[in-house]
């Protein structure tokens, strides 16, 4: 009874009971001061960031400086492609255009197959340039012995050593002309070139089979002067019965999965033409921007990676891709310029391969005004006349301003490296000079990408 009569006077008076139990144990909600030296500390470094911060406002003020904060504000105006980072990216690559207005930088990249180390080399000199940039590329068909050799050949050479501008790639692919195989090989090149120097305008695909008909200091000079949003790719607009013998057929190429060449393999299949996009073919021979490359390796709006799988399955793909690309996009299809800057001659009707230039031919390379010619056979005799008259090539380089050693007693001047900003330009300047102006009439304008 009273221990039911003590609960019914606790359930009466609750706060006489709380009193008790707090009673109980004195001190004890307070006797914990752990939590005091961490809220001081705390206390301490928000008032100091608060006038830290109201001091800086006040100094920025008074001083007319605004302050600059990486943040896309939420009230733009009606073109909202600032939001984007693909157009941030671009006009950053905009920007280093504006900036930098000395002489332009070429990128190469010399490519061979079995039996072309020789080739690769003779063309490597006399395109070579300090201020450019060189790749190297054997297929995996060349043996490895040959692919040492070019890579001893170019260690060995110690302008190549002081400049640092000529790279072999590791990496050998296995190349088939008609299949995707080369554009592959072709974009590895331009991702190797874009990672590994940031000083290059142009980029130039040349294989062994091709030679220069002006030297790089005329190339250089001429270039100079040009706008360098400039792509020279020859194309035309595939219609007609050419979409049936060249687009619906699907082909597969051997070199994506075996590791030996062999030609591509036709399958029974056909397709229907793409609605999507205009079909474009032209030469495989190419001189494209910086910036467009690098739209085809990051592609803002993933229509060079869509073209690339199309292209996959497409027959001489090497002569379609980048012209597809290039005529379907609204920024740079005003770019093309349909030249691909060779002197290449065919025969009546035209084959797949065009006929091996000889003495025969000189004078017509000559008269194309064209800076580069194909295709030689290995060591015709019209390589050393073009070395003779067009390059003045009597040692390892083409010569230019860059050359300041000594000549005497048949030095190589060339052998030491000086000004790469100054060219001496000749004859073949005026040649390229007279092309370009023909290729960038009124007239020509007109059949871009048409």
């Amino acid at each position: 009874m009273r221990k039911l009569y003590r609960k019914l006077e606790s359930m009466k008076n609750p706060l006489t009971s709380m009193r008790k139990n707090a009673n109980s144990h004195p001190g004890r909600v307070f006797s914990d001061k752990k939590w005091i030296v961490p809220f001081f500390a705390s206390l301490v470094v928000s008032v100091t960031l608060i006038l830290s911060a109201a001091f800086g406002l006040l100094n920025s003020s008074y001083s007319g400086e605004q302050l600059s904060f990486d943040i896309i504000p939420f009230a733009k105006s009606e073109n909202s492609s600032g939001y984007f980072v693909e157009s941030e990216l671009k006009k950053s690559l905009d920007t280093d255009r504006v900036m930098k207005r000395e002489g332009p930088r070429l990128a190469y990249l010399i490519s061979g197959t079995k039996g072309d180390c020789r080739r690769m080399m003779r063309t490597l000199q006399a395109v070579y340039h300090p201020r450019n940039q060189y790749i190297l590329h054997l297929d995996l068909e060349a043996p490895p012995r040959e692919r040492l050799e070019l890579t001893l050949s170019v260690k060995s050479d110690p302008i190549f050593f002081e400049v640092n501008n000529v790279r072999v790639m590791e990496q050998s692919n296995l190349v088939t002309y008609k299949g995707p195989t080369m554009i592959a090989c072709t974009l590895q090149a331009i991702a190797i070139l874009l990672k590994e120097s940031v000083e290059w305008d142009w980029f130039i695909n040349l294989s062994a089979s091709d030679y220069p008909l002006v030297t790089q200091d005329d190339m250089l000079h001429v270039f100079s002067n040009m706008s360098k949003n400039l792509n020279f790719i020859e194309h035309t607009q595939i219609s007609g019965w050419k979409l049936n013998q060249r687009a619906k057929p699907i082909i597969v190429d051997p070199g994506l999965y075996l590791s030996k060449k062999s030609d591509i393999a036709w399958t029974t299949q056909r397709r229907s033409l793409p609605t999507s996009f205009k079909l474009f073919t032209g030469s495989a021979w190419v001189m494209l921007t910086r910036t467009f490359v690098e739209y085809c390796i990051w592609g803002w709006d993933n229509l060079p990676r869509t073209l690339l799988m199309y292209y996959t399955n497409f027959i001489s793909s090497p002569e379609g891709y980048f012209h597809t690309v290039i005529c379907n996009n609204e920024e740079f299809r005003n770019t093309a310029i349909s030249h691909d800057l060779h002197f290449i001659a065919w025969d009546t009707p035209p084959k797949q391969h065009p006929i091996a230039l000889t003495m025969k031919d000189f004078d017509k390379m000559v008269k194309s005004k064209a800076p580069f010619a194909r295709k030689f056979a290995r060591e015709d005799p019209v390589l050393d006349k073009i070395d003779k008259e067009l390059l003045g090539r009597t040692n390892r380089f083409a010569p230019g301003a860059w050359c300041v050693g000594s000549s005497d007693d048949g030095a190589d001047p060339c052998s030491v490296c000086g000004n790469d900003t100054v060219f001496r330009p000749g004859p073949g300047a005026k040649r390229l000079q007279e092309l370009l102006q023909t290729l960038l009439s009124e007239d020509s304008l007109k059949k871009q990408c048409s």
